[in-house]
């Protein structure tokens, strides 16, 4: 008997020795670089620079840009989509930010995940909030640029290898439940600490993000005036959103460690030249920033040399250069002039003129003061009572959005083209585009990126040979898809 008790002693022994072994080897293998679980607050960190350097300042603005005519294409990929020759219709133009965006809907899927019921971190009702704002904005961007893009059976890795596309007009709804879902969460309480300085926005502040919410409200209600206008609401939702320019979403760069995207396009790439066209609209109205929007190209004289939209020259170092691409200019998620301009267009449609003649003056003297433009509030209320009033008196919708198109120069160049395609199929033609090809090649829509196209046949057949940017329009702008 107690030979079988000293085999069974010595065996268990052993056993107890190789597990242990095992959990050491185990933890020594782990790599710390390379977690398999994280903290939400340290996801929503990755979330909130994936949208603002990725997804907000990256191509989907650099070519919107070239579409809205805030900037001319002058060499290689940019050129090429000012001539409307391949950049517009490839399935690769996009695919960088196309990837970066469902980057970040995945990583904040994870993060909604665990600060929802039954997750690991239930009750963590601010992240939760600011991670519903950042999948609605991200996807929001997605199908204004796109129209119908996966959603529902999207960020299923391993489980839906093929997503299907949703319809624009069901990923709307869901964009709007979101923000109303936000909202409600970053009013709770919690027992979670403040993102603080994770949270590059506002600091863990959850009353920044609820007006940043709000603020996003207005924009999409606006959105869908074609659809189901709603001015009321926009009014509405704006009110509860910024009261100045110090409460804005902004990503901030310092200029050493990060740098701003357009000045880093400059400095690598130089595929950008001063637009014909936006010069013109701001010289008919003798606007002071003309004189601040470009520079020289550097070393060629102190001349502006400007860019015909859509016939300049392929060349580098002749045409002049935005003065804007400073290396700290910030990216706009959502700026307190757009909030004003929103207010401003809303009231025109409800012949409202007092009260659209006092968002747009705010919205102007906000926008003068943005950071890489300088000019003070003294000079924008002089420019408004003695350059923008009587235009206005004479077309007040007209002067309006051409004051917004004029303020989101350069880095709000993604909302440009939103405006200027919703007008266009509103049939408010008041942003004048000088592009020749623009009668039949403007691109009313985005191509799906390549890493879908070549790999999803739901994404290939909606992409076929990529001309159909050219002709048909994404749902809010009177298209069927």
């Amino acid at each position: 008997m107690k030979k079988v008790i000293y085999i069974m002693s010595a065996a268990i022994l052993t056993l107890s020795v190789w597990s242990c072994s095992e959990s050491i080897m185990d933890e020594i293998n782990k790599n710390v670089n390379d977690p398999s679980d994280m903290l939400s607050r340290l996801i929503i960190t990755d979330a909130i620079t994936g949208t603002a350097f990725s997804v907000v300042a990256n191509d989907f603005t650099f070519y919107a840009s070239i579409y809205a005519e805030h900037n001319s294409g002058t060499w290689n990929q940019f050129y090429n989509a000012d001539i409307r020759s391949a950049e517009p219709t490839a399935s690769s133009t996009y695919n960088n930010s196309w990837v970066s965006a469902y980057s970040n809907l995945y990583m904040l899927k994870i993060i909604i995940e665990k600060c929802s019921e039954s997750g690991t971190e239930e009750g963590n009702y601010h992240t939760l909030g600011i991670a519903q704002i950042l999948t609605a904005y991200n996807l929001a961007v997605l199908t204004d640029v796109m129209g119908d893009v996966p959603w529902t059976e999207a960020l299923k890795p391993g489980e839906i290898f093929t997503p299907d596309l949703d319809r624009q007009q069901e990923i709307y709804e869901d964009i709007f439940s979101l923000l109303n879902d936000a909202i409600v969460n970053l009013e709770k309480e919690t027992i979670f600490p403040s993102l603080g300085v994770q949270d590059f926005i506002y600091s863990g502040d959850p009353d920044l993000w609820i007006k940043f919410a709000y603020g996003l409200k207005a924009r999409y209600t606006m959105r869908l005036s074609l659809k189901t206008p709603a001015y009321s609401d926009v009014i509405t939702f704006a009110d509860k959103s910024f009261a100045s320019g110090e409460e804005q979403a902004q990503f901030e760069y310092n200029g050493t460690t990060t740098q701003s995207p357009f000045y880093v396009m400059f400095k690598d790439r130089d595929y950008y030249g001063a637009s014909q066209s936006l010069h013109e609209k701001l010289a008919e109205r003798n606007d002071p920033r003309d004189e601040l929007f470009w520079r020289p190209y550097p070393g060629t004289g102190s001349d502006i040399i400007f860019a015909p939209n859509g016939t300049a020259n392929q060349v580098q170092g002749y045409y002049s250069v935005s003065a804007l691409s400073t290396i700290t200019a910030p990216t706009y998620l959502l700026s307190y002039h757009e909030i004003e301009f929103l207010k401003a267009e809303a009231y025109v449609r409800q012949n409202n003129l007092s009260a659209a003649k006092e968002a747009l003056k705010k919205a102007v003297t906000a926008a003068f003061q943005k950071d890489n433009v300088g000019l003070t509030a003294a000079a924008a209320v002089d420019y408004f009572d003695n350059r923008i009033l009587n235009r206005f008196n004479a077309d007040p919708l007209s002067e309006v959005m051409n004051q917004k198109y004029i303020a989101f120069f350069e880095e709000e160049g993604l909302e440009a083209y939103n405006d200027v395609r919703r007008l266009k199929a509103m049939g408010n033609n008041v942003i004048a585009l000088a592009n020749p090809l623009n009668t039949s090649k403007f691109p009313w829509r985005f191509t799906y990126g390549t890493a879908d196209v070549t790999t999803n046949f739901n994404v290939r057949e909606a992409y076929g040979d990529g001309n159909y940017v050219y002709s048909e329009k994404v749902w809010w702008a009177g298209g069927t898809r």
